[in-house]
């Protein structure tokens, strides 16, 4: 356990990434499964995250207007391109599944090319399942204003349970 925590710090503050170690297995509950093209498994081929190991990837606050609230809601949680990281992922998109079996395809290059997070959190408050947690990918819309579009409102999946590199 001491040794998770100094190699989660270490990854965290930047002072090695994900592909100098190996992905740890999770020891909490299971929040986020990756599977696919996926170089770094923790768990035969697919990679598990639980809220810690997911916390210690590189977070993001993201404050913009959605069609889903009223207002500009500050959400925060890991960088998507951190999660790709993490797992070593080798694809060129990524099928998104939700809790309630929604899905949507997402180009990697989202990730890559906007501060996309999937967040844990909306004003300091963890989503839980029925306000659209436990992950929930955000665009920054407002920073962004050409991806608040029907295409890109489709891929943002809340309730995400899995993701399948492809």
């Amino acid at each position: 356990m001491i040794l998770r925590y100094f190699v989660l710090l270490a990854v965290s503050l930047g002072l090695v990434s994900f592909h100098a170690i190996a992905l740890e297995p999770p020891e909490g509950t299971v929040i986020l499964v990756v599977s696919g093209k996926v170089g770094q498994p923790n768990v035969g081929d697919e990679a598990h995250f639980d809220k810690e190991m997911l916390e210690a990837l590189v977070q993001h606050e993201t404050i913009t207007h959605t069609p889903w609230h009223d207002g500009a809601v500050s959400f925060s949680g890991p960088l998507g391109r951190a999660i790709l990281e993490a797992v070593g992922a080798g694809g060129e998109s990524m099928r998104v599944l939700a809790l309630n079996d929604y899905a949507s395809t997402i180009p990697v290059s989202d990730f890559e090319h906007y501060d996309v997070i999937l967040a844990m959190q909306a004003n300091g408050k963890a989503l839980r399942v029925r306000n659209q947690g436990p992950l929930f990918v955000i665009y920054p819309f407002d920073d962004h204003p050409g991806l608040l579009n029907e295409e890109v409102l489709m891929r943002s999946v809340w309730q995400v349970a899995r993701i399948v590199i492809e």
